[in-house]
């Protein structure tokens, strides 16, 4: 079967201010990821090292805040959901698999380090900058936050500065 065309990019972005709109409704707070993966990881710290995890004031404020683990926190459901909802839409679009993609100038091997060095980056930023992407920047810029807007400005400034010294790698 052929792939079904991708979604008009005015409208998923239309429908992504909808969905932001409704969760800063509901919830009082605006869409993230991050704060999923700190839950897991900040649990599993708990469960390994207990000791450790008592004598660390940010891990013990978390522990206590969360005594049932990373289930108590929303944005693990959030997580999990964009996972499923992603591979439905790639079953019901026909694009469900798995691929690599990488320009003609690199190796898998590279292609597969690379992606792991960036990925452990932004999550180190995200961390530092008290915000992904969705959480920081988008969930900052639907409430005018300035930090919020100088994040966005700050992913943006850097991916176009970074892609001019490796789009090399993607071009024959």
């Amino acid at each position: 079967m052929t792939p079904r065309k991708f979604m008009n990019p005015y409208l998923a972005g239309f429908l992504l201010g909808l969905i932001l709109l409704g969760t800063i409704y509901v919830t009082g707070r605006g869409l993230g990821a991050s704060g999923a993966v700190k839950s897991v990881l900040l649990s599993a710290v708990v469960k390994i090292a207990p000791e450790h995890s008592a004598n660390t004031p940010y891990i013990k404020t978390y522990s206590e805040e969360h005594p049932n683990g990373p289930l108590n926190d929303w944005l693990v459901f959030e997580v999990i959901g964009v996972i499923i909802g992603a591979f439905i839409s790639g079953v019901l679009s026909n694009r469900a698999g798995i691929k690599l993609e990488r320009g003609p100038s690199i190796t898998n091997g590279t292609r597969i380090v690379a992606a792991v060095i960036g990925g452990l980056l932004f999550g180190l930023g995200s961390q530092l900058g008290r915000g992904c992407t969705s959480g920081a920047a988008l969930s900052g810029m639907a409430v005018m936050s300035f930090g919020g807007i100088i994040t966005m400005l700050a992913i943006f400034g850097s991916g176009y500065s970074f892609a001019y010294f490796f789009r090399k790698l993607w071009l024959k």
